[in-house]
Formats: C-alpha cells, sequence, structure tokens
C-alpha cells in the first residue's frame, strides 16, 4: 500500500452500555464497507468507551496481514455529530496510544460530521415518520442535541434547527439540549407550548441509541402527560442508514485530499469564549476505555478519577446500584478486610486490586500510604474505586481520604453504603427501633475505652438513654463500657445481642445482659467485625428466630 493512497477506513464512536446502541453502530460500520467497497479496502469500527469493539481492538483487526514497515497509513473518522471534546481530545488520545502500538503507523484524521445537509434530510424523514401525515404547518419541531461545555459544539445544535427549519415549513423548530447546555427540552417543550403548539414533535439529533435517547423519551412523556392539550411525538433517531455511510465515506475522502475544513474561530479551546474559561492552551481530558491494556500508554495524564463507594456488610448484594456500575467500570480497586469478598472475586482479570489491609491491631497500610496509592493512581490517568465496608462516613475515615484528594486537586465522587450500625441489627432479626420500645438509636465507635484522654464520646449521657445503643468496632473494650454505661444508670438486666460477621455465612449472634457482656464476649470468643445492640430491641432476639 503506498502511503495514504487508499488506506484503510477507521470509524470512531463514543459507545454505550445499550446493545441495540452497539448493533446499530457494528452495523453502519458493514454497510459503510459495503458502499465503499469499490475505494476501501477495509473498514472496522472501535468505540472510545463502554462498549467493545475497542479502538485498539479494531486497530488490529485493521492491521492483521499487512506489512509492518513504515508506510501503512489509516484513516480516521470521528462518528462525532459536533466538533466538540470528544473528537477534540478523546479520539486523538486514543490515536495517540495506537502510534505506541503500532510504530510507523500513520493517521490522518477527518472532521466530525457536523452540519450537513444529508443528515438534516434524514431529521426531516424521521419527523416526517412520526408525523404519519399530519400536517408540517401545524408542527412545532424541538430538536435535541446533547449539550455539552463547549460553545462552539452547542452553537452547531442551534445551526442545525436553524437549518431544519428553512424551507421545510415546520410552524418553527426550536434547539434544545438534554444536558450541561440551555435551554433544556422541558424549557423548550414549555416555550412551543407558550407559543401555541398544539402539536410539538421531538427530534433527537443523536445517532445511535444509548442512554440519553431514553432520558429524551422520557422526558418528553413526562411534559405530554402533564400538558394533555399538546400532542408530543418523538421521532426516531438518525440511526443506520445510507444517508449516514455515505457521510462518513465523504470525510474519508476528504481526509485523504488533506481537506477537512475544521473550524476554529470558535472553538474553546483556542480562543477565549464567555463560559468556557481555563480551556485555551489545555488539552482536553481523554477518555480511557476500561477493556483497553493501557500498559503502552504514555500520554494519558490528570484523566483518572477517584469513587468513596460504600460495599456494604457482608452480602455483595447490599451494594448500591451506583457503587456496582462504578466497580464494573474500575481500573483499579482498593480495597480492606471488611469489603464482601464476593464483590472482590467478580472483578475482571484486568483489574488492578491493591489491598490496605486494614486489620484491627494487626499488619495494615498506613492512612498516608492509602491517599497516596488514590492520589498515583488517578494521576496516571485510572479510575479508582475506594471500597470500603459498610459507609465509607461511618466510622471508615473516607473523608479523611476526601481531604487528601481534594488537596492533590481530585474531586472525588462518594456513594454512600449500607451501615452495619443499622444492617447488622436487621440480619440478625431485630430493629433498632420499635413502637413503645425505643424511640431513638445511637451510633458509637468502641474502638476507644471510656476514660481515655482522646475518647471523644460522652459516656454519662449515653447511660441516661433508654433507647437503642449500637457500637461499632467495640469488642476489646465492651466490658468497660458496659461498666460506665452501668455506673451512670443502664439497667443491669439491659438485653444486649452481640452479630458477629453480619450477613456472612457464618455470621453469628449472641445475646445476653448489660452487666455480663465482658464476660460473655471473653467466654464466647467473640472476634471483629462485631456489632453490639443494647436495648430493649436486643430483647425481641427471643422471637426473631435467626442464628
Amino acid at each position: 500500500m503506498s502511503d495514504m493512497t487508499n488506506p484503510p477506513l477507521l470509524i470512531v464512536g463514543h459507545g454505550t452500555r445499550k446493545l441495540e446502541g452497539v448493533g446499530q453502530f457494528t452495523a453502519l460500520a458493514a454497510r459503510v464497507r459495503s458502499r465503499g467497497s469499490d475505494a476501501v479496502p477495509a473498514v472496522e469500527g472501535g468505540m472510545i468507551e463502554l462498549a467493545r469493539p475497542t479502538v485498539g481492538e479494531a486497530m488490529s483487526r485493521l492491521l492483521a496481514g499487512t506489512d509492518s514497515g513504515s508506510g501503512r497509513s489509516v484513516v480516521a473518522v470521528p462518528l462525532m455529530l459536533a466538533a466538540a471534546g470528544h473528537s477534540k481530545g478523546d479520539i486523538p488520545a486514543s490515536l495517540a496510544r495506537e502510534r505506541v502500538r503500532h510504530p510507523g503507523v500513520r493517521f490522518a484524521y477527518g472532521r466530525p460530521l457536523g452540519p450537513h445537509p444529508a443528515l438534516n434530510d434524514v431529521l426531516e424523514t424521521r419527523i416526517d415518520e412520526v408525523l404519519a401525515g399530519a400536517d408540517r404547518a401545524g408542527t412545532h419541531v424541538v430538536l435535541v442535541g446533547r449539550g455539552g461545555t463547549d460553545p462552539d459544539a452547542n452553537a452547531e445544535v442551534a445551526k442545525v434547527a436553524r437549518l431544519l427549519l428553512e424551507g421545510r415549513g415546520y410552524a418553527g423548530v426550536e434547539p434544545s439540549f438534554i444536558s450541561l447546555a440551555e435551554p433544556s427540552l422541558p424549557a423548550a417543550l414549555d416555550k412551543v407550548r407558550r407559543l401555541g403548539a398544539g402539536r410539538v414533535v421531538v427530534a433527537p439529533y443523536f445517532l445511535f441509541a444509548g442512554v440519553i435517547s431514553d432520558q429524551i423519551a422520557a422526558g418528553s412523556k413526562a411534559f405530554a402527560d402533564a400538558h394533555p392539550g399538546v400532542d408530543v411525538r418523538v421521532a426516531e433517531l438518525i440511526g443506520d442508514c445510507d444517508e449516514l455511510a455515505d457521510l462518513v465515506l465523504e470525510r474519508y475522502r476528504e481526509a485523504l485530499a488533506g481537506d477537512i475544513r475544521m473550524n476554529c474561530d470558535t472553538c474553546a479551546y483556542r480562543v477565549a469564549l464567555p463560559g468556557s474559561a481555563g480551556k485555551v492552551g489545555f488539552p482536553q481530558t481523554p477518555h480511557a476505555h476500561p477493556d483497553e491494556d493501557h500498559s503502552h500508554d504514555h500520554r494519558r495524564s490528570d484523566a483518572g478519577s477517584v469513587a468513596l463507594v460504600g460495599a456494604g456488610p457482608g452480602p455483595e448484594g447490599l451494594i448500591t446500584v451506583r457503587g456496582a456500575e462504578l466497580l464494573a467500570e474500575a481500573d483499579v480497586v482498593v480495597t480492606d478486610r471488611l469489603v464482601p469478598p464476593g464483590l472482590l472475586a467478580g472483578l475482571e482479570d484486568r483489574v488492578t486490586l491493591v489491598d490496605v489491609g486494614k486489620v484491627p491491631r494487626g499488619p495494615s497500610a498506613r492512612q498516608q500510604d492509602i491517599n497516596g496509592t488514590l492520589v498515583d493512581h488517578a494521576r496516571a490517568g485510572r479510575r479508582v474505586v475506594r471500597l470500603k465496608g459498610g459507609d465509607p462516613y461511618v466510622f471508615g475515615r473516607g473523608f479523611e481520604e476526601v481531604l487528601a484528594l481534594r488537596e492533590a486537586g481530585i474531586e472525588p465522587e462518594v456513594v454512600p453504603g449500607v451501615s452495619s450500625a443499622l444492617a447488622a441489627p436487621s440480619l440478625a432479626g431485630i430493629p433498632v427501633t420499635h413502637r413503645g420500645m425505643a424511640h431513638e438509636f445511637t451510633v458509637v465507635s468502641g474502638h476507644i475505652p471510656p476514660g481515655h484522654p482522646d475518647s471523644l464520646v460522652d459516656w454519662t449521657a449515653l447511660g441516661r438513654l433508654r433507647g437503642t445503643l449500637v457500637m461499632l468496632m467495640a469488642v476489646e473494650n465492651a466490658g468497660k463500657i458496659a461498666v460506665e454505661l452501668l455506673e451512670h444508670g443502664r439497667p443491669a438486666d439491659s438485653p444486649v445481642m452481640i452479630v458477629e460477621r453480619a450477613g456472612a455465612r457464618d455470621q453469628r449472634r449472641v445475646t445476653t445482659r448489660l452487666d455480663e457482656l465482658g464476660e460473655v464476649i471473653e467466654a464466647s470468643g467473640i472476634q471483629p467485625p462485631a456489632t453490639i445492640v443494647i436495648g430493649p430491641v436486643a430483647g425481641l432476639a427471643r422471637d426473631a428466630g435467626g442464628h
């Protein structure tokens, strides 16, 4: 293959978790391959995140069977409707990684699809399909784009809306955005309603099915339900079609000829524009595909993230939906001993697992070393999940890690977890409150005994309370705590339940009374993690069954 003469075509898409959208992307690549077979020797599609095939996998297929000399070339076309962060930063970063993996390969990078008459014609067709014969003159159209922090990309959506209005006979076309930019979809729908629209077609300016298209449908339905006097219809997406395939081939030919005609006059990465400060002179943060091998990636910088995720106690199924999502996307998981083992067993082989111990009175990583681990992996561009048993903010030192990350310029996401303070009693068969028995509950850390100069607990006040007292990390000091509570008013026969390893298969519960707590813990061989419940509700254990 001579340099840049009929090189293969790499179509780079965003990616989606929806299988329907992945199928549409794959079908489009096949359509481009078929329609361009006379001029393009090979066509493959790869996605930068959320789905496979990845860009790296697509490149490997394109180059399979070709010579490994320095003359190899590839044309890459971003399957993006607007020139925003993905096309300006994420995809170039992916191609930079491919240059490292495939030395000698040269890329010609095409421009995004952009406002194009062919796509406007497709939008018109989709609108007519949902109108099903209803007249255009009585129809307002609300065009919905992605929306973002790049004003140039947002302006392109407004341009498409104006071009869609020209000469097509609609009563009006209003641009809107699903996120990060105004007007929002509800605001645009309300605007056309106030203008007297009796019929509205919501036209998604999106290529394939995904979470966002579901949001558009749900938002449109919610507006229609709230305004029964307005006929709201949602058009289909642009989708896999001949017009889109031919436009990809047009962008291929442009890149091949060196004619990409990029507009930089209103690019926020080149010109300081109102509302987009801090972008000029700085590279767009690239995505890192979770299925990619990052070992050859020398260009990722400040692209990582950290999430503090509460894993809950015992059963792995008690993690939140958001926590499970982040865990599935993680490159690195920093964990300790209280995390349910099933969550770790389910990690993919590509994930780096860092065990920082946290064994009581045993070997464990220093907190400052844990903080450093989180910062270092994030700065290396990795998606880090700090997985903590229970809830990160309930005696978990989670906020210390947040402060350390903020000091390093990293703002973490915090995902609450189910705390063992509430879950352990429930898993052992008792509530922490019960009508006529306990109207309050108090959660206390017992890792420091009463009378210790570092203790912040008012044991005198706790001795006078009548409700439920839940103690965590108190096995070692339980006897001393019981003496203190008895001295300040808690009845000697106050029911107590100890839940060891709550929710695990070998969960054990032991019942006793307050004045015998220390002796029972020693005689029973109770070991951390254990939750101690003191108060009338613990007496319900005899009626609760369990084990």
